[in-house]
Formats: C-alpha cells, sequence, structure tokens
C-alpha cells in the first residue's frame, strides 16, 4: 500500500461511530454499511469545502468495521484521509485542522436523511435525535500519520481481524469462553461457545461486499487516469496560497443547507 497507494502527504485517521438505536438497521441491511462510508465522504469533502471555501478532493482509504471490542455488532467506519485535497486547478491545499463535532453534525445530517429518505426513520424521529445534546454520533480524528511508515501502520491497524487469539481462553468444564476486552484488556466478558460462535459468525460479510473502499486520489478510477496520462502519483504540487475559510458564523446554516 505504501508504494503503490499512499501519497506523500500527512495522514489521519478519521473513526466515524453512530448511536446505538441506528445499528439495528445495519445488522439487517447489511447493504447500508456502503452508504453509511458514502455518507461519511461526503461529510468530509463538505468540511473540507467549507474549510478552503472551494471543493478539494482528498485521499481516503475506508474500512468498514462490524464488531466492537468484545466482538459485539458495532457498525463504525474507519477513514485514512489526506491532510488536504486537490482544487479543480490541481493544487494540493492542506488543511490540518479539523473540527470532530462540526463533522458529526454534517455526518448525523447526511445519515439521518439517508434512513428517512429510505423510510427507514420518520422525519420527526430524525428531528428529535438532531435536538439532543448526545446525539449518539461522533468522530475522532486526533491520530495523525505525518510519515509514509505511520501512515501505513495506521493503515494496518485499520484492517485488524475481528478477533484476537491471545485474547481468547476456554474454559472446559463450565464449558465457557472468554474474551479480554477494555483498558489493558484487564475486563473479560463470558459465554458459552454457541453464543461466541454467533458473535464471530454475525460479522461475516456478505457474498461480494467490500469492507475497504478508496475514494478520491486514492478511488481506482483516479488512479487509473494518473496512470493513463504517466503522471507520478506520488509528486503533487503543493498551494502556497491560503484559501478562505466559511466564517464560523456561516457554518451552522451551510450544515442545514440541503447537499
Amino acid at each position: 500500500m505504501r508504494e503503490t497507494l499512499l501519497l506523500d502527504v500527512p495522514h489521519r485517521q478519521v473513526v466515524f461511530t453512530i448511536p446505538k438505536m441506528l445499528r439495528v438497521f445495519f445488522k439487517y441491511k447489511r447493504k447500508l454499511l456502503g452508504e453509511l462510508c458514502r455518507c461519511a465522504v461526503r461529510a468530509l469533502l463538505f468540511y473540507f469545502q467549507g474549510m478552503a471555501g472551494t471543493a478539494l478532493e482528498p485521499g481516503i482509504v475506508a474500512v468498514i468495521q462490524t464488531f466492537g471490542d468484545r466482538i459485539n455488532f458495532h457498525p463504525h467506519l474507519h477513514f485514512l484521509v489526506t491532510d488536504g485535497g486537490v482544487d479543480a486547478a490541481g493544487a494540493f491545499h492542506k488543511v490540518s485542522s479539523l473540527n470532530d463535532d462540526r463533522i458529526a453534525e454534517i455526518f448525523a445530517r447526511e445519515v439521518l436523511g439517508y434512513l428517512v429518505r429510505k423510510e427507514l426513520l420518520s422525519p420527526e424521529w430524525a428531528e428529535r435525535i438532531l435536538s439532543w445534546r448526545h446525539t449518539g454520533f461522533s468522530v475522532h480524528s486526533r491520530v495523525r500519520a505525518k510519515t509514509k511508515s505511520e501512515t501505513e501502520r495506521v493503515g494496518k491497524y485499520m484492517i485488524r481481524p475481528v478477533l484476537a487469539l491471545e485474547r481468547l481462553s476456554f474454559l472446559e468444564p463450565e464449558g465457557k469462553v472468554g474474551y479480554r476486552y477494555g483498558q489493558d484488556r484487564a475486563e473479560q466478558d463470558m459465554m458459552d461457545y454457541l453464543e461466541f460462535i454467533a458473535r464471530v459468525t454475525s460479522h461475516i460479510p456478505d457474498k461480494g461486499q467490500v469492507f475497504v473502499r478508496y475514494y478520491g486520489l486514492y478511488a481506482n478510477a483516479h488512479r487509473g487516469k494518473v496512470r493513463k496520462a504517466s503522471i507520478s502519483p506520488l509528486v503533487l504540487r503543493m498551494a502556497e496560497e491560503e484559501l478562505k475559510p466559511v466564517p464560523s458564523k456561516g457554518w451552522a446554516a451551510l450544515i442545514r443547507k440541503p447537499h
């Protein structure tokens, strides 16, 4: 991945999570996970445009994860994102500061809007969730990678497997399976072997379902154009001028507009 895909710019990991009450939709309609991923991409692009004052195309490696720390069903997204993007003229502009709360609000509106359009959620419930102080939508972007090796390490973490064998234990007399979790793996979840099998198999993707996706500068179509034009994907023309972001007072109105 490092040699053939990653651009020589800083990256960051951006994690998107959704409220517990909405997880059931994605558990029984797995195709919705792809749209959840696209909602997060649109939220990031919208935020980048607001920060730069113009549309930017970043490089995004998106990983859909369905599991939590206890092998429970917990759909969320891990993105590896370039710290900025390319404008229409082909210049790369840095966006090195992300406001997680603001991105989470955009993400929430994207996801809820989609569920309303699919008639899985009523408009009234969507507005009620948005009115809560804590909606359950969250974004975390504090993990930064300044070098290619650091970026590759983050990428490997993002595609980790559902469970780690070293965290498993088996109590043969009771027929119980233990799985350690939490900080320093100090806590342990005990379950019978049938529940353990059910938890693990619940994360098997549907036939043909893709859990690692590429967008923007890392999309297959974009990389194909770069190869066809015989342009080195590892060299970017860095913009020197600063773009003007949307004023803070204008963000609230901008987020609420349909997009």
